[in-house]
């Protein structure tokens, strides 16, 4: 296989970390055994697929010889074994190939997630809170956090906006494709004529970025203080705790009042004009090195879509690559998997197509996605 001498050396990597890992002193070094841990688990996958594909490999090399077998009960066992095991092993090949692409440095960063209602007024507001209950039960299903920061209620009883903070493990590899334009399709509440109505939500997904990725000078911000607005008692609306952000070099700003302490609260609102910041910076590498580069919310038009959710025919199409599944009371209860598995696996097989066309084995190309150094914003 081509890239047999890689994986024998990733397996030998991953046999020596399992022993460090037995080590007295690497346990007792809580810092150092989390690291060791973390690359342990990091090669796991891999590993696994390469010890199945040495397996298989080695009972097809048993079996083609007994093809040439005298007694036809044995020559139709190996036929078998031979017709079962070619195309396992093809399959494991390919997934390997997957495996050894470039990790993007990005998956491992929890999210800053911002859904906001567009065409469509109150049906687009209420399906903007709809969405935001999805992702929610998503992350509780894998048991991440989520932090509500910011939210602006519509009349009709949804959301104009909201932002929150989702935290876990691998959350930006799970939820980056998510970002752009949803489309839904289905009729109002408010329809007497039972018409269907097509409205639509932006939703944006940020890797969240450190404080040694992302410095923000005190000199460069603004922040201004406020009594913060809707439901939370009576404290919420007489003390100063909402803050608001201001980043003079680049007028982002920045609001939160889901906290009744103003430090929690600035906080928190740090924190997304961190990640907007990176954001900004990710851009404008990509823009640079002629990568991946991609609108996550548009102008919020109708036209722009990446997702359509039909709620009479219980459909939802993800146009990016065809997928249409009829379980949107399902999809809308958080279960995404088979979305967001499908979407993986097609933009890893699309990587692996262009850096072989382009500059031949996958496993030793570098990333096009190397996150910015430390910079002073």
């Amino acid at each position: 296989m081509q890239y047999a001498k890689k994986l024998e050396a990733i397996e030998a990597r991953f046999e020596d970390l399992t022993r460090q890992m037995a080590d007295p002193a690497v346990i007792g070094d809580n810092d150092l055994y989390r690291k060791t841990a973390k690359s342990h688990r990091d090669l796991e996958e891999v590993v696994t697929k390469y010890r199945e594909w040495k397996r298989n490999r080695q009972d097809l090399e048993g079996a083609r010889p007994m093809l040439e077998e005298n007694d036809p009960e044995l020559r139709e066992m190996a036929r078998s074994e031979v017709e079962r095991l070619e195309p396992e092993l093809k399959k494991l090949e390919e997934d390997l190939r997957i495996l050894l692409l470039p990790k993007d440095p990005l998956d491992e960063k929890d999210v800053v997630l911002e859904i906001r209602a567009g065409a469509g007024g109150d049906e687009a507001s209420l399906f903007a809170a709809e969405v935001f209950r999805m992702y929610s039960r998503h992350a509780e299903e894998k048991k991440w956090r989520v932090e509500l920061t910011s939210s602006a209620d519509s009349p009709a009883g949804g959301v104009k906006e909201v932002i929150a903070l989702i935290s876990g493990d691998k959350v930006y590899s799970r939820m980056k494709y998510e970002g752009g334009v949803h489309r839904v399709q289905r009729v109002p509440v408010t329809e007497a004529q039972g018409r269907i109505h097509t409205s639509t939500i932006t939703v944006a997904v940020m890797p969240e970025a450190d404080e040694v990725e992302i410095k923000i000078d005190p000199k460069d911000i603004r922040i201004d203080t406020f009594c913060s607005s809707g439901p939370g008692g009576q404290s919420v609306n007489t003390t100063y705790s909402a803050v608001r952000i201001t980043h003079l070099p680049t007028g982002v700003v920045v609001s939160c009042q889901d906290e009744k302490s103003q430090i929690k609260t600035r906080s928190k609102a740090e924190r997304v004009l961190r990640s907007r910041l990176y954001e900004m910076e990710l851009e404008k590498q990509r823009s640079l090195i002629g990568g991946e580069r991609r609108s996550m919310v548009g102008t919020g038009d109708r036209s722009e879509k990446i997702r359509t959710y039909n709620f009479k025919e219980n459909r939802v199409t993800d146009h990016r690559i065809g997928l249409t599944l009829y379980q949107l009371d399902q999809v809308m209860e958080g279960r995404l998997d088979t979305i967001v598995d499908a979407l993986t696996t097609h933009y890893q097989t699309e990587k692996l197509k262009q850096q072989t066309e382009v500059s031949g084995p996958a496993a030793d190309e570098p990333s096009d996605r190397t996150p910015p150094g430390s910079r002073t914003s």
